[in-house]
Protein backbone atom coordinates (compact mmCIF):
# COMPACT_ATOMS: atom_id res chain seq x y z
CA UNK A 1 0.00 0.00 0.00
CA UNK A 2 1.22 2.95 -0.94
CA UNK A 3 0.32 6.04 1.09
CA UNK A 4 1.76 9.82 0.24
CA UNK A 5 1.42 12.90 2.50
CA UNK A 6 0.42 16.21 1.21
CA UNK A 7 0.97 19.56 3.15
CA UNK A 8 -1.77 22.01 1.55
CA UNK A 9 -0.02 25.77 1.77
CA UNK A 10 -1.74 28.73 0.49
CA UNK A 11 -0.04 32.36 0.43
CA UNK A 12 -3.29 34.43 0.42
CA UNK A 13 -4.90 33.39 3.85
CA UNK A 14 -7.45 35.82 4.19
CA UNK A 15 -7.30 35.73 8.21
CA UNK A 16 -3.37 35.38 7.97
CA UNK A 17 -1.33 36.55 4.68
CA UNK A 18 1.97 34.35 4.03
CA UNK A 19 0.96 32.25 7.06
CA UNK A 20 3.11 29.27 5.60
CA UNK A 21 5.96 30.94 5.96
CA UNK A 22 5.38 32.54 9.55
CA UNK A 23 8.63 32.56 11.19
CA UNK A 24 9.48 30.14 14.03
CA UNK A 25 12.41 29.97 15.93
CA UNK A 26 14.35 30.89 12.74
CA UNK A 27 12.53 28.79 10.11
CA UNK A 28 9.25 28.92 8.45
CA UNK A 29 6.56 27.43 10.01
CA UNK A 30 5.74 24.67 6.85
CA UNK A 31 9.37 23.62 7.37
CA UNK A 32 8.47 22.45 11.31
CA UNK A 33 5.36 20.58 10.02
CA UNK A 34 7.52 18.80 7.33
CA UNK A 35 9.97 17.88 9.44
CA UNK A 36 7.49 16.26 11.51
CA UNK A 37 5.83 14.12 9.22
CA UNK A 38 8.73 13.21 7.04
CA UNK A 39 10.31 11.32 10.49
CA UNK A 40 6.94 9.45 10.46
CA UNK A 41 6.93 5.82 10.01
CA UNK A 42 4.86 4.34 6.82
CA UNK A 43 4.53 7.15 4.65
CA UNK A 44 6.63 6.82 1.34
CA UNK A 45 6.76 10.33 -0.50
CA UNK A 46 5.84 14.10 1.09
CA UNK A 47 4.87 16.91 -0.65
CA UNK A 48 3.65 20.27 -0.03
CA UNK A 49 1.17 21.46 -2.39
CA UNK A 50 0.87 25.48 -3.54
CA UNK A 51 -0.42 27.50 -6.22
CA UNK A 52 2.50 30.14 -4.76
CA UNK A 53 5.45 30.85 -6.47
CA UNK A 54 7.29 32.62 -3.15
CA UNK A 55 5.81 29.13 -1.09
CA UNK A 56 7.58 26.81 -3.62
CA UNK A 57 11.10 28.95 -3.67
CA UNK A 58 11.21 28.73 0.08
CA UNK A 59 10.32 25.59 0.50
CA UNK A 60 13.09 24.30 -2.72
CA UNK A 61 15.22 26.55 -0.49
CA UNK A 62 14.99 23.76 2.28
CA UNK A 63 14.91 20.88 -0.17
CA UNK A 64 11.27 20.56 0.36
CA UNK A 65 9.59 18.81 -2.26
CA UNK A 66 6.52 20.70 -3.93
CA UNK A 67 3.78 19.97 -6.21
CA UNK A 68 2.30 23.02 -7.98
CA UNK A 69 -1.45 23.28 -8.24
CA UNK A 70 -4.20 25.76 -9.41
CA UNK A 71 -4.89 28.82 -7.59
CA UNK A 72 -8.37 28.20 -8.01
CA UNK A 73 -8.86 25.45 -5.20
CA UNK A 74 -11.11 26.64 -2.92
CA UNK A 75 -10.40 24.17 0.00
CA UNK A 76 -7.36 22.33 0.97
CA UNK A 77 -9.03 18.88 -0.11
CA UNK A 78 -9.63 20.41 -3.56
CA UNK A 79 -5.73 20.97 -3.82
CA UNK A 80 -4.64 17.39 -2.42
CA UNK A 81 -7.64 15.65 -5.15
CA UNK A 82 -5.26 17.49 -8.14
CA UNK A 83 -2.02 16.22 -5.93
CA UNK A 84 -3.67 12.74 -6.84
CA UNK A 85 -4.54 13.03 -10.05
CA UNK A 86 -0.83 13.69 -10.44
CA UNK A 87 0.64 11.38 -8.66
CA UNK A 88 -0.48 7.65 -7.93
CA UNK A 89 -1.19 6.76 -4.19
CA UNK A 90 -3.95 4.39 -2.56
CA UNK A 91 -4.03 7.22 0.23
CA UNK A 92 -3.51 10.65 0.46
CA UNK A 93 -2.96 12.04 4.05
CA UNK A 94 -3.41 15.97 4.75
CA UNK A 95 -1.24 17.17 7.10
CA UNK A 96 -2.53 20.90 8.10
CA UNK A 97 0.70 23.48 7.07
CA UNK A 98 -0.80 25.38 10.21
CA UNK A 99 -0.22 22.92 12.70
CA UNK A 100 3.82 22.78 13.86
CA UNK A 101 2.88 21.25 16.98
CA UNK A 102 1.52 18.22 15.51
CA UNK A 103 2.46 14.70 16.72
CA UNK A 104 4.62 12.00 14.95
CA UNK A 105 2.84 9.54 16.55
CA UNK A 106 -0.55 10.78 15.78
CA UNK A 107 0.71 10.49 11.95
CA UNK A 108 1.97 7.04 12.23
CA UNK A 109 -1.40 5.96 14.35
CA UNK A 110 -2.88 6.97 11.58
CA UNK A 111 -1.28 4.95 8.95
CA UNK A 112 -1.78 1.82 11.15
CA UNK A 113 -5.32 2.73 11.37
CA UNK A 114 -5.76 2.50 7.43
CA UNK A 115 -3.30 -0.82 6.95
CA UNK A 116 -5.39 -2.20 9.54
CA UNK A 117 -9.33 -1.60 8.57
CA UNK A 118 -8.62 -1.83 5.08
CA UNK A 119 -11.56 -0.69 3.02
CA UNK A 120 -11.36 1.88 1.14
CA UNK A 121 -14.91 3.51 2.48
CA UNK A 122 -14.67 6.45 4.34
CA UNK A 123 -12.31 9.72 5.31
CA UNK A 124 -10.28 9.22 8.54
CA UNK A 125 -9.33 11.99 10.85
CA UNK A 126 -9.39 12.65 14.77
CA UNK A 127 -11.13 14.22 17.14
CA UNK A 128 -9.79 15.77 20.62
CA UNK A 129 -11.73 17.30 23.29
CA UNK A 130 -11.52 20.88 23.70
CA UNK A 131 -9.83 22.02 26.95
CA UNK A 132 -9.86 25.99 26.66
CA UNK A 133 -13.39 27.05 27.11
CA UNK A 134 -12.42 29.60 24.22
CA UNK A 135 -11.68 27.26 21.60
CA UNK A 136 -15.56 26.04 22.12
CA UNK A 137 -16.51 29.51 21.19
CA UNK A 138 -13.93 30.17 18.77
CA UNK A 139 -15.31 30.50 15.47
CA UNK A 140 -11.89 29.54 13.52
CA UNK A 141 -12.13 26.07 15.01
CA UNK A 142 -13.76 23.29 13.84
CA UNK A 143 -16.14 21.20 16.67
CA UNK A 144 -17.78 17.70 15.33
CA UNK A 145 -19.58 15.39 17.01
CA UNK A 146 -19.67 11.53 15.98
CA UNK A 147 -21.74 8.83 16.56
CA UNK A 148 -20.64 5.80 18.91
CA UNK A 149 -18.64 4.31 15.98
CA UNK A 150 -16.72 7.55 15.83
CA UNK A 151 -18.76 8.28 12.32
CA UNK A 152 -18.83 12.10 11.93
CA UNK A 153 -22.47 13.60 12.19
CA UNK A 154 -21.98 17.05 11.70
CA UNK A 155 -19.53 19.65 12.09
CA UNK A 156 -19.60 23.50 12.77
CA UNK A 157 -17.97 26.18 13.76
CA UNK A 158 -20.39 26.91 16.67
CA UNK A 159 -20.15 24.91 19.37
CA UNK A 160 -22.10 22.02 19.50
CA UNK A 161 -24.15 20.12 20.75
CA UNK A 162 -26.24 22.44 22.25
CA UNK A 163 -26.30 22.03 25.97
CA UNK A 164 -29.85 22.51 26.53
CA UNK A 165 -30.45 20.05 28.77
CA UNK A 166 -27.05 19.27 30.60
CA UNK A 167 -23.08 19.71 30.17
CA UNK A 168 -22.33 16.56 30.83
CA UNK A 169 -20.37 16.17 27.59
CA UNK A 170 -17.02 17.33 25.77
CA UNK A 171 -16.74 19.47 23.21
CA UNK A 172 -14.64 17.79 20.39
CA UNK A 173 -12.35 19.74 17.72
CA UNK A 174 -11.31 18.35 14.68
CA UNK A 175 -6.87 17.52 14.28
CA UNK A 176 -5.54 18.09 11.46
CA UNK A 177 -4.62 14.80 10.05
CA UNK A 178 -6.92 13.53 7.50
CA UNK A 179 -7.07 10.31 5.25
CA UNK A 180 -8.24 9.81 2.03
CA UNK A 181 -8.92 6.91 0.21
CA UNK A 182 -7.90 7.94 -3.78
CA UNK A 183 -11.51 6.98 -5.11
CA UNK A 184 -13.01 9.39 -2.69
CA UNK A 185 -10.41 11.98 -2.87
CA UNK A 186 -11.18 12.20 -6.97
CA UNK A 187 -14.72 12.11 -6.14
CA UNK A 188 -14.99 14.88 -4.16
CA UNK A 189 -13.14 17.14 -6.36
CA UNK A 190 -16.21 16.69 -8.63
CA UNK A 191 -18.79 17.80 -5.96
CA UNK A 192 -20.02 20.43 -5.68
CA UNK A 193 -20.36 23.40 -2.98
CA UNK A 194 -24.09 22.32 -0.96
CA UNK A 195 -25.92 24.52 0.76
CA UNK A 196 -24.34 23.23 4.53
CA UNK A 197 -20.91 24.09 3.31
CA UNK A 198 -21.08 27.11 1.92
CA UNK A 199 -23.04 28.38 5.59
CA UNK A 200 -20.21 26.58 7.31
CA UNK A 201 -17.31 26.87 4.91
CA UNK A 202 -15.66 23.94 5.70
CA UNK A 203 -14.80 20.69 3.55
CA UNK A 204 -16.54 18.14 5.99
CA UNK A 205 -20.12 19.63 4.75
CA UNK A 206 -19.35 19.06 1.19
CA UNK A 207 -18.47 15.12 2.23
CA UNK A 208 -21.58 14.51 4.38
CA UNK A 209 -24.01 16.21 2.49
CA UNK A 210 -22.89 13.78 -0.37
CA UNK A 211 -23.27 10.44 1.61
CA UNK A 212 -19.37 10.22 2.27
CA UNK A 213 -18.76 8.96 5.40
CA UNK A 214 -16.39 10.69 7.92
CA UNK A 215 -14.81 8.69 10.78
CA UNK A 216 -13.35 10.41 13.63
CA UNK A 217 -11.51 8.77 16.28
CA UNK A 218 -10.86 10.12 19.38
CA UNK A 219 -7.61 10.65 20.68
CA UNK A 220 -5.95 13.41 23.30
CA UNK A 221 -3.46 15.70 21.39
CA UNK A 222 -2.22 19.30 22.62
CA UNK A 223 -2.03 20.05 18.77
CA UNK A 224 -2.72 23.81 18.35
CA UNK A 225 -3.28 25.01 14.40
CA UNK A 226 -1.87 28.18 14.14
CA UNK A 227 -5.15 30.13 12.18
CA UNK A 228 -4.33 33.87 13.60
CA UNK A 229 -1.19 36.09 14.49
CA UNK A 230 -2.43 35.65 18.14
CA UNK A 231 -1.63 31.81 17.44
CA UNK A 232 1.69 31.89 16.37
CA UNK A 233 2.56 33.60 19.41
CA UNK A 234 0.53 31.36 21.61
CA UNK A 235 2.79 28.20 20.04
CA UNK A 236 6.09 30.07 19.56
CA UNK A 237 5.96 30.21 23.61
CA UNK A 238 5.20 26.83 23.83
CA UNK A 239 7.84 25.44 21.50
CA UNK A 240 10.43 28.13 23.63
CA UNK A 241 9.12 27.02 27.31
CA UNK A 242 9.94 23.35 25.94
CA UNK A 243 13.84 23.64 26.91
CA UNK A 244 14.85 24.20 24.09
CA UNK A 245 13.60 20.62 22.83
CA UNK A 246 12.63 22.14 19.70
CA UNK A 247 16.07 23.97 18.64
CA UNK A 248 18.54 21.17 19.63
CA UNK A 249 16.39 18.75 17.79
CA UNK A 250 17.29 20.33 14.30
Amino acid sequence: MKIVCTIPARYKSSRFPGKPLADLLGKPMIWWVYQKVKSANGIQEVYVATDSQIIESVCESYAIPVVMTSENHPTGVDRIAEVAEKIQADYYLLVQGDEPLIETDLIEEMVIRIKKESKADCVRTFRTPIKNPVDAVNGTIIKIVTDRLDNVLFASRSPIPYPKAGIDFEYCKSVGVYAYPRDILLEYSLLSKGELEKAEDHDFMRMLENGIKIKAYKRNTSTISVDTPKDLVRVKKIMEDQNGTYIKRQ
